[in-house]
């Protein structure tokens, strides 16, 4: 292999790294372990879920943009890939100690892990414009969610069939105190310590790095200052940085409760959140690799808009399931009812995710100042989180309200509170209508 090819595969493993975390802790088992293992309750617990989110969210869109622009002015951006991995590693490490009632122990500890994760994925994204142009990035981004979905999904069965689902797990653990389900976790932080290292080996080394001192975090705040100070020359990456203020909290919400729904409403036991899980995985493999292809072709903005509009679908569906009509099929014997209704949006969503999440970051790298590419990564994780809030947020109110004072049943409350995604997929779409993809930051 050439370099560039070698930089390529030690980009594209560090998305099969670390999408365990995602596919483990946040979709589809610690959080539904959390609601019904540590908390007791699923729709408290998805109200408890949801607040968490929310201060992670306004964490990290704080932090990101600063520490992107002191890797820009230092020479930092592999330096804080290695230290926020290792964080991530260390932290998910710890989510094997909290006990049923530990509610506030066990959110600490996620709040560490999740924060560290997203900003390993600011610097991990920054890499995408040194390996790539404007003729292949849409192909190498999906390879790499292509390949994190691989990654999420063989971790996600690897630990089910011997971690969690066995009434006797492999490696010495047990069923006691839901050590199963926490084991999970030690095994998202031997994935990502494992796997992560052909990107440590084979990704360019930082050069001309500088101590960091006072004057280089002055000179980082003064960098984004030169930003504001010549935000119209960057208009068109701004309104783009704004329509994903919308539809990534969407899709934040969506995998932030997807494993809770399943569980609380569907009554999903291992068994069947295994195959939903690998469904979910093979759709979204599939949507990142060919949408990767034809977003070289029609261009990233079509590709997100394309993927919203299914996401439009698939949360309408999820909304109002219990109200859509029963259809038979007698060729198949199978009646379509409102738990197929479910899994044919999760396969919606896990198929429009991959591209949704893959051109986004694309079309970023193509209009992102080349000076700037790691504080304007930062920046695009500052737009994936700053409103993050929203979404979690309303949704764990509205669910909450719905409960307490309309007296609607859980499930019921729970739908309720899914609707928020669409108007913020909705109002995203709206406005990346208005972003030029072909105008690109100089």
């Amino acid at each position: 292999m050439n370099i560039n090819t070698k930089r390529i595969l030690g980009w594209c493993m560090y998305d099969f790294a670390n999408s365990p975390f995602t596919t483990i802790v946040v979709t589809f088992v610690y959080s539904a372990y959390f609601a019904s293992g540590i908390v007791g309750n699923e729709a408290m617990g998805q109200v408890y879920w949801g607040n968490t989110i929310t201060i992670c969210a306004l964490i990290i869109a704080i932090l990101s943009p600063v520490m992107g622009a002191i890797a820009d002015q230092g020479g930092y951006r592999k330096f804080f890939l290695y230290f926020w991995t290792f964080t991530c590693i260390f932290f998910s490490s710890l989510l094997f100690f909290p006990k049923s009632g530990d509610i506030l122990f066990s959110l600490i500890i996620f709040s560490f892990a999740n924060i560290a994760f997203e900003m390993g994925c600011v610097f991990y994204n920054a890499f995408l414009p040194k390996i790539s142009n404007s003729y292949n990035s849409g192909k190498i981004s999906g390879y790499g969610y292509s390949l994190g979905y691989v990654g999420g999904l063989s971790a996600l069965a690897f630990g089910l069939v011997t971690i969690a689902m066995p009434d006797q797990p492999m490696f010495g653990i047990t069923t006691e105190n839901g050590q199963n389900f926490r084991a999970m976790n030690l095994l998202v932080a031997i994935w990502l310590l494992i796997f992560s290292i052909p990107t440590f080996i084979y990704l360019e080394k930082d050069r001309n790095r500088k101590r960091i001192n006072l004057n280089l975090i002055k000179s980082s705040f003064n960098q984004i200052y030169d930003t504001y100070l010549n935000i119209k020359k960057i208009k068109n990456t701004i309104i783009f940085l704004v329509a994903r203020l919308f539809y990534n909290d969407a899709m934040i919400t969506i995998f932030s409760f997807g494993g809770i729904l399943a569980v609380s409403i569907y009554k999903f036991e291992l068994e069947k959140m295994l195959i939903f899980g690998i469904a979910l995985g093979i759709a979204a493999g599939i949507g990142a690799f060919l949408m990767g292809f034809a977003e070289d072709k029609i261009g990233p903005k079509k590709t997100i808009q394309i993927s919203n509009f299914l996401l439009i679908i698939a949360s309408l569906m999820v909304v109002f399931a219990d109200n859509l009509p029963l259809i038979k099929i007698d060729i198949f014997n199978i009646t379509i009812n409102s738990e197929i209704y479910f899994w044919i949006a999760g396969i919606l969503v896990g198929f429009s995710s991959g591209p949704n999440q893959s051109s986004s970051r694309s079309l970023m790298s193509k209009l992102a100042p080349k000076d700037k590419q790691n504080e304007f990564f930062g920046f695009f994780s500052f737009s994936g989180k700053i409103t993050a809030f929203i979404g979690p947020l309303l949704l764990a109110q509205v669910t909450y309200f719905s409960l307490e004072y309309l007296n609607l049943s859980d499930t019921t409350a729970q739908r309720m509170g899914v609707s928020v995604v669409l108007i913020l997929i909705i109002i995203g779409s709206f406005i990346l209508h208005f972003v030029d993809e072909k105008k690109e930051t100089q």
